[in-house]
């Protein structure tokens, strides 16, 4: 569990961090350098799911090392697909990251919805559903890590 006051908004007890792939946590299928020690660090204390269309075919195998759920969408509409895992697993207790169109109901659910805009850019309409923005996901991480960065970010 992460717990992060923020103040003029409360006490947040996080449980879950749930993650689009590509565009978030891998460019081209490749998942980004560095970001693998992250996840170990940050799955110690989250349950880490990571939710894909899984466009390249990679997910499985740079994932299969490392402490995370992964679940490759199935259904017709992504973006509802990621809004419901996120909605069963209880909002309130879920952070969630992403930076496409399929992500925004996701970020929106989420108690805490961060958007990455890495190489691939992030959409419009993730950004508009987030609460916060980072130029990578290795920076989104460390926030994670370093929780009162968070709520300086987010203080009313």
């Amino acid at each position: 569990m992460l717990e992060i006051q923020i103040p003029g908004r409360g006490k947040f007890q996080f449980e879950h961090l749930v993650l689009d792939y590509n565009g978030t946590l891998a460019v081209d299928g490749c998942l980004i350098k560095g970001l693998a020690a992250h996840i170990g660090k940050v799955a110690q204390f989250l349950d880490i799911i990571i939710l894909t269309s899984d466009t390249y075919g990679t997910v499985t195998e740079q994932m299969q090392e490392l402490p995370v759920s992964v679940s490759i969408l199935s259904s017709q509409d992504h973006t509802q697909e990621k809004a419901e895992v996120v909605s069963t697993l209880g909002c309130g207790k879920t952070i969630a990251i992403g930076n496409g169109s399929n992500d925004s109901a996701m970020l929106a659910c989420a108690a805490l919805g961060i958007v990455v805009i890495n190489q691939e850019g992030a959409s419009i309409k993730a950004v508009t559903a987030a609460d916060l923005i980072y130029n990578n996901i290795l920076d989104a991480f460390h926030a994670i890590l370093h929780p009162k960065r968070i709520g300086a970010s987010l203080r009313e």
